[in-house]
């Protein structure tokens, strides 16, 4: 299958998000050959398009992998199934080219940057990549406790995600005598402690965690006056995501206690799903046409962020996202992620289900 060709390439060029340039030249050579006008969006984003009408449907996959830290290096790795995103629908762009399936409607492949910074689809918006559209639609591999490689989600709802990063500092001391000093390692595990103590609305699913607590001078005899922690903040509504950070926020004041000080930074934050109920209805169609309705789930909820959900949010624009099973193991953001290659093949013949449905459906 050229789906699995595609995907191997790619995944040989994992590079991080905005850096995507090998992986951005070897897509937009593929789509020109065929005979796509191509429509750079930044140095790595683009979008590929063969016609334009009045009502353009988008078609998204982002591009870039996810930095690991092996061996006390940063290395690129597609631990996140980037590249099979871009495969599938590369696949997917060159088959309905072939064989004529986009006529003289306005499909918009496009190619986004930068997902796992929570900052591509922001960028796309603002650099005009969705001006004239009115539908998008995307897709995600899923692990394969949620879905196995003969299965697919119609309707992902994914929540809001916001990663929030506190660099404290303190005053060093010699450890013999730390009332001399101020300990940010303490500071940190306050906040810490803080944080398990926010509550919201049980009912609504949410989780905060530590995902990095950074402290070292390089001695152990010594009081830390530097600590950088990152909390990992999920939502499955933006309401809940709100008050989350607000209460985290509140609590950091625990961290001057002891006369710490601190600065805080928003890596990221994501806005939960917004699923159009026709997308939706158009994607469970796609999925059941090729895998059968007993291999479909009509949605499901997860606490995973895609920041996809900034083109319906910030745009309007009327959005569906489907999951596809892959078996993926031991799961998504593992560096040793593996996938059943073969399961590929669905997500491109579903691409080409949708494409085919959206075609008739506007005639």
């Amino acid at each position: 299958m050229q789906v699995i060709k595609f995907y191997e390439d790619l995944h040989n060029l994992a590079e991080l998000g905005f850096c995507e340039f090998k992986t951005s030249a070897y897509l937009k050579e593929k789509l020109s050959k065929a005979g796509f006008y191509i429509q750079e969006v930044g140095q790595t984003g683009f979008y590929a398009q063969l016609t334009n009408s009045d009502y353009v449907v988008a078609l998204r996959a982002d591009m870039d992998a996810l930095g690991h830290n092996i061996d006390d290096k940063i290395c690129a790795i597609h631990s996140c199934g980037h590249d099979a995103h871009s495969a599938m629908l590369l696949n997917a762009a060159l088959i309905a080219k072939q064989n004529n399936l986009i006529k003289n409607k306005s499909f918009r492949f496009l190619f986004q940057p930068a997902e796992e910074l929570g900052k591509g689809a922001l960028f796309m918006i603002e650099n005009k990549a969705l001006d004239d559209v009115n539908e998008i639609y995307g897709m995600h591999i899923r692990p394969k406790q949620e879905c196995q490689s003969n299965q697919a989600i119609a309707s992902m709802y994914f929540a809001a995600s916001c990663a929030i990063k506190f660099d404290i500092t303190g005053l060093s001391a010699h450890a013999a005598r730390p009332h001399l000093g101020i300990n940010a390692i303490d500071s940190a595990c306050a906040l810490i402690n803080a944080a398990r103590m926010i509550y919201v609305d049980t009912s609504i699913a949410s989780s905060i965690k530590v995902t990095r607590f950074v402290a070292n001078n390089a001695v152990t005899n010594s009081i830390n006056d530097k600590a950088s922690i990152v909390f990992d903040l999920r939502a499955q509504d933006n309401k809940t995501m709100q008050e989350l950070k607000e209460k985290l926020l509140q609590a950091a004041k625990v961290i001057t206690f002891n006369n710490s000080t601190y600065e805080y930074e928003i890596l990221n934050d994501i806005v939960a799903a917004q699923i159009d109920s026709l997308c939706a209805k158009e994607c469970y169609k796609a999925c059941v046409n090729i895998l059968g309705e007993e291999n479909v789930f009509k949605e499901k909820n997860i606490l995973g962020g895609e920041d996809f959900f900034f083109y319906p949010v910030k745009k309007g624009i009327k959005a569906g996202f489907m999951g596809l099973g892959v078996d993926c193991t031991p799961g998504l953001h593992h560096p040793n992620m593996s996938i059943n290659k073969n399961a590929l093949n669905n997500g491109v013949n579903i691409w080409l289900e949708l494409i085919k449905n959206i075609d008739l459906r506007k005639d």
